[in-house]
């Protein structure tokens, strides 16, 4: 009998339902209580959302735009009904401009659109022409009709015929991302793409079949799309959560062995072991300090000193154990991608017995292109690790660093950008390499460092080169500082803007007798600005002269992807946060 494979996506149902079929594969909660999808439902679901389809005349090669918030089972029915029937989903994120959605729907001329509720239904609607605009809102109107418990029973004849003539070469999804040029793009990826990406990540990360991972990422990114997929294949058990403010709950619930995340999560949970440091007793805020600082010299590597190994035992008993158990007792594994994570965070978790592994992908990937691995050796710290198996990097254009841009070639890799043909010319090379942009080097001659974004270089007006990110990374490992932007172009120094921590700061100031209101007052009081200088002058320490901050300004409020001041994928829009400040940037300078 030949064993159980998949070459298209949606084979992983059938795939799962042969190797290990799950009584709870998709799991979600509402209003407090967990609702668990078999693997054997979910295809019968899947079946009646591609029937339903068919019958009011969509396609093969018809696109479909969807607005998903968290994940959601009812998404991956979607998801996977279109596949089947060769649908294209094009997922919009749902903190997309107006204009952003108005100009991609237009462009990929979607057919049939779907929202996660009401309200980005009506967001949507002005900009949609057809009729076919539906949410997820059950017991409301314009509920998407299939997904209701009463649907009718479905001919399966029409369904199971499109879906095999389906090929691996058929295009699943165009993803379309801004970048921080503000412009859209939208990568097509192909069945073959994916499942490439899902069957190099499988052999590296030890999830066994019934293992529970939560799943909390937007859906409409690449990142956790490919994730849930590989979840099926594995035979995990994938919980979603219900909203960003469920989170803390359903860590204790579900007690997941395995979850992905990107910084901004696993930095706010850091921060509460901070926090703690600041509102303890003076014993037990010098004992957690110490246990931090234990954890932050953590190395992953099997030859440990005697005297580091009994010091680590003691932060385990005395702290790491609760900071963990207060996340998950159970949670062995974090995979972190979409932005750089601080290296001493990933020791801090890894030390606390939660094996935090950095990896580098990107939607144009599918996404992964370099992760590092649990076992010992295979994870250093400050890395991205290794490209995983089938895809090749190579770095071009190298500096007296070590630094180039990072070149990838492998299956996973887009069919190109939609409608983009002089793009198209410009990042893959005449020998089929693909420019990623980003700039990077290898450390012990194979782990993947990212350094920063090739067209995020600028030049000061002594002639030196300087990397932003890198600077800004450097930064945040004060306490102090939340957010940060690099500037100094055609400048004679470097300065930063600066979003301050604000709850650390108002511990700070309730410490030192410093009378604290609302941030936009306490960026310009005179003892917060000498905290801020003192922050700077230390960090300053560590940098080359010619990449010292000589100058900083106070920013009052985070920047967000709801006010435009970030990507979806988190990264800064730089030309925005300059305009919005341009005038105070200039007065520094002058």
């Amino acid at each position: 009998m030949k064993p159980a494979d998949f070459t298209r996506v949606f084979d992983i149902l059938s795939y799962q339902q042969e190797k290990y079929p799950q009584p709870e594969a998709l799991n979600y909660a509402l209003n407090n209580k967990w609702i668990n999808y078999p693997i054997e439902q979910l295809q019968v679901q899947v079946n009646a959302v591609s029937s339903w389809l068919l019958k009011n005349d969509f396609k093969k090669g018809d696109t479909i735009a969807i607005v998903p918030a968290t994940g959601n089972p009812l998404w991956m029915i979607i998801d996977f009904a279109c596949q089947q029937i060769g649908m294209i989903t094009v997922p919009l994120h749902p903190t997309a401009s107006a204009g952003e959605i108005e100009f991609i729907l237009a462009e990929v001329q979607a057919k049939i659109c779907i929202t996660s509720n009401i309200e980005q239904l009506e967001k949507v609607k002005p900009l949609f022409t057809s009729k076919h605009l539906y949410h997820l809102r059950d017991s409301e109107n314009e509920f998407f009709p299939p997904l209701h418990a009463n649907f009718p029973a479905i001919d399966i004849d029409e369904v199971t015929s499109i879906t095999q003539s389906i090929s691996p070469a058929d295009v699943v999804c165009i993803l379309y991302t801004s970048g921080t040029t503000g412009t859209p793009k939208g990568a097509v990826l192909t069945h073959h793409n994916i499942v490439s990406n899902i069957k190099s990540i499988l052999p590296l990360f030890p999830i066994k079949a019934g293992d529970r991972v939560l799943s909390f990422l937007p859906f409409s990114h690449v990142f956790e799309r490919t994730t849930c997929y590989a979840y099926l294949a594995f035979g995990a058990s994938v919980h979603f959560c219900e909203s960003t403010n469920t989170m803390a709950e359903d860590f204790k619930i579900v007690k997941p062995v395995f979850f992905t995340s990107v910084p901004k999560t696993l930095e706010r949970m850091y921060a509460y072991l901070g926090h703690q440091c600041e509102q303890k007793n003076k014993i037990k805020r010098w004992l957690v300090r110490w246990a931090m600082k234990v954890g932050e010299d953590y190395q992953d590597d099997s030859r440990k000193s005697i005297a580091y190994s009994l010091k680590l035992f003691l932060a385990r008993i005395l702290v790491l154990n609760r900071w963990r158990n207060a996340l998950s007792s159970k949670t062995k594994y974090i995979v972190v991608g979409a932005a750089a994570l601080r290296p001493e965070i990933a020791r801090l978790f890894s030390a606390a017995r939660v094996a935090t592994l950095s990896g580098y992908g990107m939607t144009e990937a599918a996404p992964f292109i370099a992760v590092n691995r649990p076992e010992p050796g295979m994870n250093k710290f400050g890395t991205v690790g290794l490209p995983i198996p089938g895809v090749k990097i190579k770095l071009d254009d190298i500096n007296d660093n070590g630094e180039g841009e990072i070149l990838v070639q492998g299956p996973n890799v887009m069919q190109g950008y939609f409608n983009r043909p002089e793009l198209n010319a410009e990042v893959f090379t005449t020998d089929g390499w693909f420019r990623t942009g980003d700039l990077g080097k290898l450390m012990n001659k194979r782990f993947l460092t990212i350094t920063g974004r090739k067209k995020d270089l600028f030049k000061t007006t002594a002639g030196i080169y300087i990397a932003p990110q890198e600077l800004e990374n450097h930064l945040l490992t004060s306490p102090f500082i939340l957010q940060n932007m690099i500037y100094g172009f055609n400048k004679p120094f470097v300065m930063v803007l600066l979003v301050p921590d604000f709850s650390m700061l108002k511990n700070w100031c309730d410490e030192n007798s410093i009378h604290y209101t609302s941030p936009q007052f306490m960026i310009h009081n005179i003892k917060v600005i000498q905290k801020i200088q003192i922050e700077i002058d230390g960090l300053n320490e560590a940098l080359a002269s010619y990449k010292k901050i000589k100058k900083f300004i106070l920013c009052d409020s985070e920047w967000t992807t709801e006010n435009g001041d970030l990507t979806t994928s988190l990264k800064i829009m730089r030309s925005r946060v300059y305009e919005k400040f341009k005038s105070e940037i200039e007065k520094t300078y002058g």
